[in-house]
């Protein structure tokens, strides 16, 4: 039976039992169970919390204002930080209520959360306030986070040091039950001792979802007696102003009341301990996990680690630390290991403490005995390498060391030519696609913010990023000093009103040659598109600036003309289009002094949010890519680099459409130099259509078997895809059924279009799951919604072909290297000979998941839940199919659709040939000539349609000379012929303006346009006729719409005019364009030509990939004569090196 009790409100309502929480969660639930406890406790008390968003706490305020009813009823004010210091003076304010008139609470319990780039900028608040003090009925907790391996980071940090150094207590929790139960302790702590104190969070643990146990009803404090109390008091007063004395009484009264109340809370405790010592460890935090996860890689539970001599100590208060109770539990071992992350902290307390006795075991850590590195102080640790350092220390203790395996995927590249990667880049439609491109011999600077990816495309050529709120300062440095004259420097809207202006300020005051691109979205999107913590706006930017001292400003935006009418700019502030943002750039950098460009643009993921709520304008206007015209030269790309763009293949190549679905309404690609972008008004794409599914369908379906006993599952997929929804619709089955589940999600900035994981643990009960990332070789089934993904490290680590089962999504999305390089697409039937090589083939299964979810459901979003249901009817899930579906309900997003793709899948395993009989005969995609004679026919036949049989005829002709040359040299090979073929058949169709028309007028095309858009649709085409006059601002013929209904006849005209094509009448041959492009056909048959007596069997490879070669020269006007000038540099060379081999084979 499952708990049908259970809802998602329990992580904040139930104060006695099981409760599914994350760690972000157990944060916030903090101040509400406080203030649940304070009202218990007849106390008249509220509650303040305010920090600043960053990774691992980017969700905080999020969660905050998700929960703001709560809150509100709880008496807990939530009050945005501008920046971190200010928000940890702003809570230290809470604590001096009673030193002002007229109070209305007896005490204000307070937070601040930050990053730990926020902890080292708020380093003299905490001290201030701290040394300050807290109040008796207050209490301050500080939740720093901290990003042990740099994963969301500019640089990877660990607070504690920093946090200490200011005289503050620091608490290290394991999972989000600890971050609750030290939170409460922190303040309990703070309250009793006047001192503030802190919890330490890991990315691990606050965004680890865990099974936790709550019991509010036992929430005691044990408060020991105070018997050294300074005649100022220990909490927050008035005092008079006496620095060494605030010190003192914090070094000397406050502090020394943590060890008494972490021991008589039980907060540090010896979790088991041998009777025949010999190996003590210590440690805390995520690092207590790996270490109880090395002894289960060992085989070792608790009795069996005792019995061969092993003892271990939790830490829960790492600063400052009960050494005396560490010696006392180290004494007698022979050697104590110190097991922590990062920098050594705890260890150097220890050493402090062990130094004085004599009797101490040897101290390991960081380093051995000997002075050699043990374990890392960089890297985070795995429990793999952490099992490996204990076996050898139980071997070096003459003990009988269980081995550890060896990993069971040791090389964790995709294959041969390195790691594919799914990057994250830009959201569809994000303003970053233009705003970081610069002039051709500028130089950028990079700052906070989403706009750091643009380092991403170029990684060898960018430059770090300086901390937020600096950014253009380094260079200032730098510019005395060098003959660069100018740099651009990026600056978010949030980080400008985080601290930015001040680094504006300095750089004005230094005279550098620098603009600032503040780059406004409206939206802090680095961290999941929350508000700029305060009122900020276009005008109030330029109003600023000009005040400092600004030398010129210009505003760029995709709608100027709203700046025009609405804003309050200084009179000599130039508004303008961001059409022009290459010509303005030019012109900044040749303007002496700090310059200002303010690029307007809301964030495109903000858009697509606001618009689905409603309050963000939704234009009804699509783009929609002609394939027949397209050329696949990926110009589009080149002026967008948005991720919309998608491949499609045709019998005449890859070409590009546009992924409507994710489309967020930019239309930069129509910036692309090609006739073939239509503009769609007035109607939205139509929803494609499912099948009709009879529910009946389901009645007989198999109950499968459970997976058996405790269970690890790797999910990888491509952020905004539903991996995450998966993993926590699992985690919430597995807690419907009663057991305990483990979820932690890899996002960072994956949600951005890169590859994201979620590692998921179930167990009978929490004390079975003690980390949270899975290790080498623990997955026991891998759900692969993205093969890409599967593959990277942090999934394919997790893989063991003696393990392993798999679940293997056929379809192939292109990463964003795609945007770059046009022919960058991962092969499917690579990745999955590269997965087969990590998980055994019978163990291993491949389905065209999206195939099937669009087919039967008419949306590829539902291939996730479809795994999902393959995954549980093959008994490799450990919940049950009620939990599942409960669990889908609860979720309560499009609860029909996904239960029904669930249901789907699961009757795909049971009887996938009632699956087959509902699907269409084919799959709707196009047959691809693939042999010489398919391609041969399938060419020639275009080439009549395209002018005549005397054409078609040509190339016949042309083509059977190359294959009777081929054969020649090898009887039994045509790849040079086909490449031939293909390549010259698409130069001897050149799409010359009666063709464009041909194509654009072509019923066909209509036809495709109205079946793919609802009815009423305005069309219009964008093309730059050569006749017309006019430049677009980067310099290119300037493209125009024109509405079709008009436009029609005449491009019927105008391809009803092919006939003049190669003759003297035809006017269009005096274009430049048309003279190269019968050139290229003229000299490509005398590189044929030449080409062909010299071949022999081993050089028809070299051969095809010279005439090959052309290939590249595609698209139109400018983009087209570009890569044709490469081409002609280029093929020199190549035929001059086939030559001199040819000569040297003879």
């Amino acid at each position: 039976m499952i708990g049908t009790a259970i809802s998602l409100d329990d992580k904040w309502t139930v104060t006695r039992g099981r409760i599914l929480i994350n760690g972000t969660q157990a944060l916030v639930r903090v101040l509400l169970d406080q203030a649940q406890l304070d009202q218990r406790a007849g106390m008249t008390t509220a509650g303040y919390i305010s920090g600043y968003r960053g990774s691992p706490l980017g969700n905080v305020d999020t969660t905050l204002w998700s929960v703001s009813q709560r809150l509100e009823a709880a008496n807990v004010k939530f009050h945005p930080g501008v920046n971190e210091d200010l928000a940890a003076t702003a809570v230290a304010g809470t604590q001096q209520l009673d030193q002002f008139p007229e109070p209305r609470y007896e005490g204000v319990f307070a937070a601040w959360y930050g990053k730990g780039p926020g902890v080292d900028r708020a380093g003299d608040a905490f001290k201030h306030g701290h040394y300050a003090g807290a109040s008796a009925k207050g209490g301050v907790v500080l939740f720093y986070g901290d990003d042990h391996a740099g994963k969301s980071s500019t640089v990877s940090h660990q607070s504690e040091q920093a946090v200490a150094a200011n005289a503050i207590p620091s608490f290290y929790p394991a999972d989000p039950g600890e971050i609750l139960h030290y939170g409460l302790m922190a303040l309990a702590l703070s309250r009793h001792s006047g001192l503030w104190a802190a919890v330490k969070c890991v990315t691990e643990v606050v965004e680890q979802t865990a099974s936790v146990d709550v019991d509010l009803d036992a929430f005691a404090p044990a408060l020991p007696a105070v018997s050294d109390v300074p005649p100022e008091g220990l909490h927050a007063a008035v005092r008079p102003y006496n620095p060494l004395r605030a010190e003192q009484i914090v070094t000397d009264h406050r502090l020394p009341l943590v060890i008494p109340f972490v021991r008589a809370n039980g907060i540090d405790r010896v979790v088991f301990r041998a009777a025949s010592p010999r190996l003590a460890i210590v440690s805390a935090g995520k690092s207590y996990g790996d270490a109880r996860q090395a002894l289960s890689l060992l085989g070792l539970d608790e009795r069996g680690a005792a019995e061969l001599g092993i003892s271990l100590y939790k830490a829960g208060c790492i600063w400052p630390l009960d050494t005396e109770s560490v010696a006392d539990f180290a004494r007698d071992h022979d050697v104590l290991l110190v097991i922590e992350e990062k920098k050594s902290f705890m260890e150097a307390q220890i050493a402090s403490a062990l130094v004085r006795d004599r009797h101490s075991p040897i101290l390991v850590g960081k380093l051995d005995e000997d002075g050699a590195v043990l374990l890392s102080s960089v890297l985070p640790l795995e429990p793999a390498d952490l099992a490996r350092v204990i076996s050898d220390r139980l071997s070096r203790l003459g003990l009988a060391a269980p081995l550890m395996p060896a990993p069971a995927t040791a090389d964790l590249q995709n294959g041969p030519g390195g790691e594919l990667r799914r990057s994250p880049f830009f959201c569809s439609g994000c303003p970053h696609n233009r705003s970081t491109k610069i002039p051709e011999g500028s130089v950028s600077l990079t700052g906070i913010g989403c706009h750091t990816m643009a380092n991403f495309v170029a990684p060898s050529k960018a430059m770090l990023p300086m901390q937020m709120g600096a950014e253009g300062t380094n260079w200032m440095g730098i510019a005395p000093f060098t003959g660069t004259r100018h740099v651009f420097q990026n600056m978010g809207d949030g980080t400008y009103y985080h601290s930015g202006l001040l680094a504006i300020r300095a750089a004005i005051a230094s005279g550098v040659n620098i603009t600032y691109k503040i780059l406004y979205n409206d939206a802090v999107a680095m961290t999941g598109g929350q508000p700029v913590d305060g009122p900020l706006s276009v005008a109030d930017i330029a109003q600023q600036v000009r005040h400092e001292g600004a030398k010129r400003i210009v505003v760029l935006s995709d709608n100027p003309d709203h700046h025009k009418r609405n804003g309050i700019f200084p009179d000599d502030v130039t508004i303008g289009h961001r059409d022009d943002l290459d010509t303005v750039q030019k012109q900044l950098r040749e303007t002496p002094g700090c310059t200002v460009l303010i690029y307007e643009q809301t964030c495109a993921a903000e858009k697509r949010r606001r618009r689905k709520r409603g309050s963000f304008p939704d234009p009804a206007k699509r783009m929609y890519i002609a394939e027949d015209v397209c050329e696949g030269c990926g110009d589009c790309s080149v002026q967008s680099t948005c991720v919309s763009i998608m491949p499609k293949d045709t019998a005449l190549g890859r070409k590009r459409e546009i992924d409507q679905s994710s489309c967020n309404k930019d239309y930069s690609c129509a910036d692309g130099f090609c006739p073939s972008f239509i503009t769609v008004r007035g109607a939205e794409p139509r929803k494609t259509r499912g099948i009709n599914i009879d529910e009946a369908l389901f009645a007989d379906l198999p109950d499968p078997a459970r997976a058996a006993g405790d269970c690890n599952l790797m999910v990888a997929g491509i952020g905004g895809t539903g991996v995450i929804t998966v993993g926590a619709l699992i985690g919430m089955a597995a807690h419907l059924d009663g057991r305990a589940a483990s979820l932690f999600d890899m996002t960072g900035l994956a949600q951005k279009n890169g590859a994201v994981f979620s590692h998921i643990r179930i167990a009978s009960n929490p004390s079975g799951i003690h980390t949270q990332r899975l290790g080498h070789g623990e997955a026991d089934l891998l759900l692969a919604f993205d093969m890409v993904a599967a593959l990277s490290p942090e999934a394919a680590s997790t893989l063991s072909r003696t393990r392993t089962h798999a679940l293997a999504n056929h379809a192939v999305a292109p990463t964003v290297a795609f945007q770059f390089d046009r022919e960058a697409l991962p092969e499917r039937e690579g990745l999955e000979a590269r997965l087969e090589t990590r998980v055994s083939k019978d163990r291993l299964v491949f389905i065209d998941v999206s195939a099937l979810a669009l087919g039967l459901l008419g949306d590829t979003i539902a291939a996730n839940l479809m795994m999902v249901g393959m995954a549980a009817q093959l008994g490799r899930l450990p919940v049950s199919i009620a939990a599942l579906e409960r669990a889908i309900e609860l979720n309560g997003v499009a609860v029909q659709l996904n239960l029904k793709a669930f249901r789907l899948g699961r009757l795909y395993i049971a009887d996938r040939d009632k699956i087959w009989a509902m699907l269409p005969g084919t799959d709707g995609r196009p047959r691809m000539p693939a042999t010489l004679e398919e391609v041969v026919e399938h060419r020639a036949a275009y080439l009549t349609q395209y002018q005549d049989a005397a054409l078609s005829d040509q190339f016949r002709a042309k083509v059977k000379a190359v294959e009777e040359a081929e054969r020649k040299a090898d009887r039994a090979s045509t790849a040079l012929a086909l490449v031939f073929a293909r390549n010259y058949a698409r130069l001897l169709a050149v799409k010359d303006e009666y063709e464009v028309a041909r194509m654009l007028s072509n019923p066909a095309l209509h036809a495709r346009l109205a079946d793919t858009f609802e009815d009423g649709a305005r069309l219009s085409f964008n093309m730059a006729p050569p006749i017309l006059p006019g430049r677009a601002p980067n310099g290119r013929p300037r493209k125009r719409e024109f509405p079709v209904k008009p436009t029609l006849p005449l491009l019927r005209g105008l391809a009803a005019m092919k006939w003049l094509r190669r003759s003297k009448l035809d006017p269009l041959r005096l274009f430049e364009e048309r003279r190269n492009e019968r050139r290229m056909i003229r000299d490509y048959e005398m590189l044929v030509d030449r080409l062909l007596p010299q071949l022999t069997a081993g050089n028809l490879q070299s051969a095809a990939a010279l005439l090959d070669r052309i290939s590249s020269v595609r698209g139109y006007g400018p983009v087209k004569e570009a890569a044709r000038q490469i081409y002609v540099r280029e093929v020199e060379d190549a035929e001059r090196q086939f030559g001199q081999a040819a000569n040297a084979g003879r």
